[in-house]
């Protein structure tokens, strides 16, 4: 039984986070912070977690961070940075779920966020929490840094092509969507139900934040430089992400048996039947990732469709693999949940 502690809980993430960990065999809910809302019973903030959570948000400085065995951050960029090294001086490991220790590389990290790192040493200590990609590293971390919702679609999506070397990887495109769920609990104007709803938008195209994170993961998958094309685009949905990637072929293989066999031992990556079409709903409330593969008239262009759960597979429910890889538990343990229908 590990003590664990979650620095920003109020969040969608947050609760999310909460909701997998009060199911954990091997947690202690130890304290979930929260300034403005010290004091407030966790439950009395999320009613569905009435009977599971008995604890009330306290103010980071009354938390006892350290000593706890593992902290989770699931706060806005620019936070966990400030806090990380005097964690890890106290032996505790830290699993961040925003974007601070994603990059490697410090001054674009800085250009993209518009703010100066307070850790580069952390950053370079950091390891990219992507299971499919790095677990024997992640299960030696003291810092995990969790990765993006559409980085975790679209890295998944193209990484058994871009790591055989069978497609132009100068020229891959992203189209990707996602419900407003992804921009978090708080109050904007772009996610208020009048205009979010009966709605369709692209937003970022010029460039977006999960770009380099993308772009970052499938050039060391490729081991040369890569060319992305990514558009992410805003849907009436709650939660959900789905990426639709193209990508020119360039060498002839069975691409569905080069899925199969990519992901067959990956518990939360499911490889679907040729030509089927994964659903958004399909994933919900699950950390499941669901892939097809298609060649639309037997063309030069390979099609992967990709959806995931961008708050569980994209945020929470990666991060409990993570600490469950970590700390040498069973990987699937609190992460069992049949995806809920309709």
């Amino acid at each position: 039984m590990i003590k664990v502690g979650i620095v920003g809980g109020t969040g969608y993430t947050g609760v999310e986070l909460l909701r997998l960990l009060a199911q954990h065999p091997n947690v202690k809910l130890q304290a979930i912070t929260s300034r403005s809302d010290a004091g407030t019973p966790v439950a009395a903030m999320f009613p569905n977690l009435r009977g599971r959570v008995d604890l009330s948000f306290v103010d980071p400085k009354e938390a006892a961070l350290d000593q706890c065995d593992l902290v989770f951050f699931a706060t806005p960029n620019g936070v966990a940075m400030q806090q990380v090294d005097a964690l890890l001086q106290a032996g505790v490991r830290v699993i961040d779920l925003a974007a601070d220790f994603r990059i490697k590389d410090v001054a674009e990290w800085e250009k993209w966020y518009g703010m100066q790192h307070a850790s580069p040493k952390a950053v370079a200590e950091a390891v990219y929490g992507l299971p499919e990609v790095n677990r024997d590293k992640i299960r030696q971390a003291r810092l995990i840094a969790n990765p993006g919702c559409y980085p975790t679609a679209v890295q998944l999506g193209f990484l058994p092509l871009v790591e055989a070397g069978v497609v132009d990887v100068s020229g891959l495109v992203a189209d990707a969507k996602s419900g407003v769920s992804g921009a978090g609990r708080k109050a904007e104007t772009h996610i208020l139900f009048a205009e979010a709803a009966d709605n369709f938008k692209a937003y970022g195209v010029s460039g977006h934040r999960h770009l380099p994170e993308i772009r970052q993961g499938l050039t060391n998958a490729a081991g040369q430089s890569v060319g992305l094309t990514f558009v992410p685009h805003l849907t009436p949905l709650i939660r959900g992400i789905h990426a639709t990637l193209y990508a020119r072929i360039t060498k002839e293989v069975d691409f569905q048996a080069l899925f199969e066999q990519r992901f067959a031992n990956e518990p939360f990556v499911d490889v679907m039947p040729a030509k089927s079409h994964p659903e958004t709903r399909s994933v919900r409330a699950s950390n499941m990732c669901r892939i097809a593969i298609h060649r639309p008239q037997g063309g030069d262009t390979l099609v992967v469709l990709s959806v995931i759960d961008n708050l569980v597979k994209g945020a929470a429910g990666q991060a409990v693999h993570n600490m469950n890889l970590m700390f040498g538990f069973d990987e699937c343990a609190g992460l069992s949940q049949v995806p809920l229908l309709p």
